[in-house]
């Protein structure tokens, strides 16, 4: 496997989301995007350079999610990443907490374990179906949203609560 440092490569390549959410529809992952393009869904426009998403764990769901990984040449991402020998299995899908990727469609954050986060099932039931250009792409919930944001507390995310707590009447 090989593996793009970022001490070396500091740039994870142009983002096209709309590529990594076709291929995850094609291949059917079930899937539900978090982060800066579900801020984006939720009304609140800002520059993101890579997709964050979570995913149904079981065998045959990371199974797919691994074929789109190979489709897209995923790397994992980061200065030590090289040292780790990590293989993008379903296996290490699955037992793994986040993987940091960098694909020829750009950036690509997989997470099994989100601070604030609930069980898988929750946040699908609660999330938001959308289209987009004809690719249906299921974004968290504004609720299940603010609740991530708010333990990660980064500086953008602290920004994204506050803009998106005042657009919206249900926070």
């Amino acid at each position: 496997m090989s593996v793009r440092r970022a001490d070396k490569d500091p740039d994870r390549g142009p983002s096209d989301p709309q590529r990594i959410f076709e291929l995850l529809d094609r291949h059917r992952v079930d899937f539900v995007v978090i982060g800066g393009y579900a801020v984006i869904a939720h009304g609140h426009v800002r520059n993101t350079r890579d997709v964050d998403l979570v995913a149904a764990t079981d065998l045959p769901n990371l199974q797919r999610f691994k074929a789109v990984l190979d489709e897209l040449g995923a790397e994992l991402w980061g200065v030590d990443a090289h040292l780790l020998g990590v293989e993008l299995d379903p296996a290490t899908l699955a037992e793994g907490a986040n993987f940091t990727l960098a694909t020829s469609a750009g950036g690509l954050d997989f997470f099994n374990e989100v601070p604030g986060g609930v069980p898988y099932s929750e946040l699908r039931s609660r999330a938001l179906e959308l289209e987009v250009r004809g690719v249906t792409v299921r974004v968290a919930g504004l609720d299940d949203l603010i609740r991530m944001k708010r333990a990660a507390s980064r500086p953008i995310d602290l920004e994204d609560i506050a803009v998106l707590t005042e657009t919206s009447p249900s926070s």
